[in-house]
């Protein structure tokens, strides 16, 4: 098959004929129809995952069809349209047994653990406990978000944040699992302020549902004059949910700057050890009674509330797809995300004809 391979992290990758995946015994392979290009991705590409492997072939977020199961499979078959969460759980460590397969204590991470959907085909562990199926009307584009952006982001706002109607909900970083949460926000009835530095994501932020967008590029830090001030003004005294949807410690300091009395900080972007460790405003925390909370993705089990939201419409996740591209193009655009800011989420299609 044909895959996106780096032999170096942080050199261009470039295209090239590798061996197919087979399924393992309770596991499947999935000819890889869509995949989405995520800044979780680039992380890994730059070497910041220590789970990456040399040679290694990136890419988390998929969609496709069931190409073959393993022997022990028992609820899905060749030809199902599916996604999976980018955390594939074990389903029997007590973790899984409580529910929290988000935070298996053996899970594997395609694009992480091992070889990913940049890829005519991708190895997915444990079928029966992960895979997810896909109504035959959802584009394969826009299901690709469905296993890593959008879930993560659904689970963000609605479990971990608790978002009640009539809130302000603030997003630092709208790219694509901010743009997520500032749709999934306002669909719940949530006031929502979106805060970037670029132009062309607040734009798109605002057609998601937002009431306020804030330009983070006019005001750095989180003091006074601050994007961080700019929400504590505009909601009448802070947010009563603040999402890191970026990664970044400027943004995780400024999420919690932007807090009301009791409010809740969720830290959705990645954090890797090579930009230091945060420092957060702890003597705030205490003194408000923040919540601060981490989140991890989303359990295939919990997915069938999201997936009623899609397939009524309420959510749109298809107007956050601004680009496609074929496998050929992939490379430059991974490595490409260091620098540029992006507009939306582009999706990879392994199969896509020149």
């Amino acid at each position: 098959m044909r895959a996106v391979v780096f032999e170096e992290f942080g050199r261009v990758p470039e295209v090239r004929e590798v061996p197919e995946p087979a399924a393992s015994e309770d596991g499947a392979v999935i000819r890889v129809e869509a995949t989405g290009l995520c800044r979780s991705d680039w992380h890994g590409w730059m070497g910041h995952d220590p789970d990456v492997r040399l040679p290694h072939v990136p890419g988390h977020e998929l969609a496709g069809i069931v190409e073959a199961v393993g022997p022990r499979v028992a609820n899905w078959r060749a030809g199902d349209r599916v996604t999976v969460p980018f955390v594939c759980a074990c389903g029997r460590c007590p973790s899984c047994a409580a529910g929290d397969q988000q935070v298996c204590e053996r899970q594997t991470q395609p694009g992480f653990t091992h070889w990913g959907s940049f890829a005519e085909y991708v190895r997915v562990e444990h079928a029966d406990v992960n895979l997810v199926g896909l109504p035959d009307d959802l584009a394969f584009g826009t299901a690709a978000g469905l296993g890593c952006r959008f879930a993560t982001a659904f689970r963000a706002v609605v479990a971990q944040g608790r978002v009640a109607p009539g809130e302000w909900v603030a997003v630092h970083g709208c790219g694509g699992v901010g743009l997520s949460a500032v749709m999934i926000a306002a669909a719940c009835g949530a006031r929502v302020v979106a805060v970037d530095v670029s132009a062309e994501a607040l734009e798109l932020a605002e057609s998601c549902g937002a009431a306020v967008c804030v330009d983070a590029s006019a005001r750095p830090g989180s003091g006074p004059g601050s994007a961080a001030d700019a929400v504590l003004e505009t909601t009448g005294g802070g947010a009563h949910l603040s999402l890191d949807a970026l990664g970044s410690p400027q943004t995780c300091a400024a999420s919690i700057a932007g807090l009301r009395r009791r409010g809740r900080h969720v830290q959705v972007g990645l954090l890797p050890a090579v930009t230091g460790d945060p420092a957060l405003p702890m003597s705030r925390v205490v003194g408000l009674e923040l919540e601060v909370l981490g989140s991890h993705g989303m359990a295939a089990h919990a997915y069938p509330a999201m997936m009623d939201m899609v397939g009524s419409g309420i959510l749109r996740p298809d107007r956050l797809v601004t680009a496609a591209i074929g496998l050929d193009e992939a490379p430059a655009a991974l490595a490409a995300m260091g620098t540029a800011t992006g507009r939306g989420v582009t999706v990879v299609e392994p199969h896509r004809k020149v």
